[in-house]
């Protein structure tokens, strides 16, 4: 299984990540989905997560999953570019990077703005996107 990040899709900011990784992700091995769609909202079900959380991004791999801090870095690790070396990143203890994460992620929509519906990817990059 291809890793799949899950985003809140109303979420500016968390679109300008996706727009960020698709950029970065020459060989596509990311997927995606908005929390808000139904392939999600069955991925958090399979992994007992809140069908409504959308408090952090959401990155499965392998069976597993991560949020939060610890998805955002290893979602870099997959890049080929210099971002990768940002994974390294997790030698910050969780808890100081999970505070910094989930203080923007409370503050988001009011910093970078909320759409009203999800993004809807372009035709050059719907592949990397989960179907409903």
């Amino acid at each position: 299984m291809m890793p799949t990040l899950l985003f809140d899709g109303h979420c500016n900011l968390c679109n300008k990540w996706v727009q960020f990784i698709v950029k970065r992700d020459t060989k596509k091995k990311i997927h995606f989905a908005s929390l808000q769609s139904k392939a999600a909202m069955k991925m958090l079900k399979k992994h007992n997560i809140d069908e409504n959380y959308i408090d952090s991004l959401v990155l499965f791999e392998e069976g597993q999953y991560s949020v939060c801090s610890n998805a955002a870095l290893r979602t870099l690790s997959f890049l080929e570019g210099w971002e990768r070396y940002l994974f390294y990143l997790m030698i910050v203890p969780r808890p100081l990077r999970d505070f910094v994460y989930r203080f923007v992620s409370k503050y988001r929509y009011k910093w970078f703005g909320r759409r009203e519906q999800c993004m809807i990817p372009s035709i050059d990059i719907s592949d990397r996107f989960l179907p409903e």
